[in-house]
This record gives C-alpha cells, structure tokens and sequence, in this order.
C-alpha cells in the first residue's frame, strides 16, 4: 500500500518529535486551521488559465508535440553517438 504524503511526514517528522513537541505541533496546526476558517481563507491554490499565452511564440510556430518528438529524437541520437 502505497504511503500517502501525510504518512511519510508523520514517520519522517512528527515521530521523532518528544510528546510536548507533538503537542504543540498540533496547537499550531489548529490555530493556522482557525484562522483559516475565521477570516474565509483557504489554502493558495494557482489558477493556471492565468498563465494561458503569457509566452506566446516560444516554440517558434513549431507543435509542441512535434517539439517533444523532435527533442526527444535528437537526445536518443547524441546519446548513441557516446
């Protein structure tokens, strides 16, 4: 069963913390999760439409699939070349 990301924090982590270090942790953990739900905040999520065609032109007019192929082709060929 695959660890989800909360789990390998706890064992990296919050394990190893002493029984007062835990406690705290979660005292600080409830007053970020307060004032979150206090002032209406929730956590920063990135709207990535807000960056559709802020590069416009990189790829040269080229398909970026064609661009992946490409790139890719020439790494397989220089790398056979070593």
């Amino acid at each position: 069963m695959a660890s989800t990301v909360m789990d390998k924090i706890y064992e990296q982590a919050v394990q190893s913390l002493s029984i007062t270090e835990q406690a705290q942790l979660i005292e600080k953990i409830a007053r970020h999760l307060a004032t979150q739900v206090a002032t209406g905040e929730s956590p920063h999520r990135y709207d990535w439409m807000s960056v559709r065609g802020i590069a416009p032109n990189l790829l040269g007019g080229e398909d970026a699939q064609a661009w992946v192929s490409r790139t890719r082709r020439e790494s397989d060929e220089q790398r056979a070349k070593q």
